[in-house]
């Protein structure tokens, strides 16, 4: 073959970054887009009932601002919508909104759709293996995972009181304990060296990385928070009930690992992008919630230097808040057909 003749060779990233847009609406398959329904929520789990009332509106709502009320409405969107039972958190971890938490497993679903002519089907049941970084005492997504699509899920994290209580929560649901499992992870610097073993092949990787750089960050942007909670509630309520509520009282929580690591979010995800690199054809799809916008192009700019094959940039909304999951693989077309046909997805 003479060299007029020799094909050009293809630069490593042959893609640009996908971005999916969206409406402002959560993902079409989230049940909770249409809000929560109180009295089938207070008949599945009576334990909300003395904390629901009706707001300035007239609708019936509870103080967001109160962790034990948004702990009881957790419980209940988990039973009601998702048969979860017995689910709860020591006092002080972080304890997430469930409608937003299941619009990431949804955007999931969607990455890992086998498109085929004009149709996509969604992979559900066992088949699809996840592995979620940083899961918390919480286990969100491993549960919403398991229950919307049946996906087998393994949950890591650096605190062992977390995973201790994640599996309290596997245990006492027996129809999903086969379905999820925990891993400890020995160094705090590393996201999934000393997790991922030779024989794992996972279709996807899921993160909320810790987003804070230190302590005093972290506490400024709660501090923030409780004020904004409090001049929503005085907003919305009658002239004469404009008690705040204390500073020290949090709807969110969260403990260092969960809310702050040594350099925020980008050292995390500078460190999980580059380890991905090690372990490229262990796992489909990559991907991770980015809060801070200024990140992305920092992001962007090392998965190309890495050399990934693919990235896509899905941007998730709920309601004014917006979030971006980011998404990427080192594996070619021809290797996803591949995994896909084994995986019989």
């Amino acid at each position: 073959m003479n060299k007029s003749t020799k094909r050009p060779v293809k630069p490593a990233v042959t893609k640009a970054p996908k971005i999916t847009e969206r409406s402002k609406a959560m993902h079409p398959r989230n049940v909770h887009n249409s809000g929560y329904d109180f009295p089938a929520l207070v008949s599945c789990y009576s334990e909300l009932a003395p904390f629901v009332s009706t707001n300035a509106y007239g609708n019936l709502s509870i103080d967001f601002a109160l962790p034990q009320a948004v702990k009881a409405l957790n419980a209940a969107l988990l039973k009601y919508h998702y048969s979860i039972d017995s689910w709860d958190i020591p006092t002080g971890f972080l304890c997430p909104p469930i409608p937003g938490r299941v619009d990431y497993i949804h955007h999931i679903a969607d990455l890992l759709a086998v498109k085929k002519a004009a149709k996509s089907r969604i992979p559900r049941g066992e088949k699809i293996r996840a592995l979620d970084i940083g899961m918390g005492a919480n286990a969100i997504y491993p549960l919403l995972g398991a229950q919307a699509y049946g996906w087998r899920f393994v949950g890591t994290d650096v605190d062992p009181v977390s995973l201790n209580n994640a599996q309290k929560i596997f245990n006492k649901n027996k129809a999903l304990n086969k379905k999820l499992s925990c891993r400890l992870q020995p160094n705090a610097a590393h996201v999934f060296q000393g997790i991922m073993e030779t024989t794992d092949r996972f279709d996807v990787t899921l993160c909320n990385p810790p987003f804070h750089a230190s302590l005093a960050e972290a506490s400024a942007g709660t501090a923030r928070k409780v004020a904004n909670l409090a001049a929503n509630k005085m907003a919305k309520s009658a002239p004469e009930n404009t008690q705040k509520p204390s500073a020290g009282v949090l709807n969110f929580g969260g403990q260092k690992a969960e809310l702050w690591c040594e350099g925020g979010e980008q050292q995390f995800l500078r460190n999980m992008m580059t380890e991905s690199k090690m372990f490229s054809t262990q796992c489909l799809w990559f991907t991770t919630l980015v809060s801070k916008k200024d990140n992305l192009p920092f992001a962007l700019a090392q998965l190309q230097q890495l050399k990934a094959a693919d990235v896509k940039v899905i941007d998730m909304h709920q309601g004014n808040k917006i979030t971006r999951i980011l998404a990427w693989t080192f594996l070619t077309s021809e290797q996803h057909h591949l995994w896909q046909q084994y995986r019989e997805i």
